[in-house]
């Protein structure tokens, strides 16, 4: 996706930050609009889609990641969370929320770029392709791989773009367990033990959509000593 496609939201009460945020990423090619609380975000992304949104986790009113939450379950546009906690259990909150990534503050404008281009270049294309689709099946469920769309009869299982992402991953490689370091090196994060947990919440994530019982994955799997793996039908 090229930046200057891309319209991203911005939700922080601090004006002056949510200012500077403004200018900054527009100067950087986006289209760019701001929301001062939740209450005025959801009334903005009522009449608007957003490629990004980037969000204050400590908000009045209603928090980032209750917001996070909320959305989650009506759409799937990634979220960045900006937030002053640097514990990784907050920011592990954040994830199990719903969010794609988090930045914590203070931050150089510069990595803040950084990470709104990788998680734009993570969201999959989603122009159809002519070729004949290839799918998996995992019991009830199929995974368009040429779409990047996964279904269960006729309902489209909504996926956020790191869980897209993770597909994409697992699906070009079925049946071969992929390593937790190499996960976090694919989606563009920076190496560490704090992000390979962060990519076991989004594994998480992923199985309570397409396994029948979460707690004991069948097409998901967990590979002692290698990582994770995909196992169609």
């Amino acid at each position: 996706m090229s930046t200057h496609d891309a319209h991203l939201l911005i939700v922080d009460d601090d004006e002056r930050i949510r200012g500077l945020l403004k200018k900054f990423l527009m100067r950087s090619g986006f289209l760019v609009t701001a929301a001062r609380d939740a209450a005025h975000a959801r009334r903005v992304l009522a009449g608007l889609d957003f490629d990004l949104i980037i969000m204050d986790v400590m908000m009045p009113g209603e928090d980032g990641v209750s917001l996070t939450r909320s959305l989650r379950e009506t759409m799937t546009t990634p979220i960045l969370l900006l937030t002053a906690k640097g514990e990784t259990e907050d920011r592990i909150a954040g994830l199990e929320a719903g969010a794609d990534d988090y930045l914590p503050k203070p931050f150089e404008p510069k990595e803040l770029l950084l990470r709104v281009n990788a998680i734009l270049r993570r969201m999959p294309d989603t122009v159809a392709q002519e070729a004949a689709p290839k799918v998996l099946h995992l019991g009830a469920i199929r995974y368009d791989i040429e779409r990047g769309e996964m279904w269960q009869g006729d309902e489209l299982i909504r996926l956020t773009g790191t869980e897209s992402q993770l597909m994409k991953i697992f699906s070009a490689q079925p049946g071969e367990p992929v390593s937790r370091t190499k996960l976090v090196e694919d989606l563009g994060r920076d190496r560490g033990q704090a992000q390979e947990r962060a990519v076991d919440v989004q594994i998480t994530r992923l199985r309570r959509k397409i396994e029948p019982n979460p707690k004991q994955p069948q097409y998901l799997q967990t590979v002692r000593g290698a990582g994770y793996m995909l196992a169609p039908d």
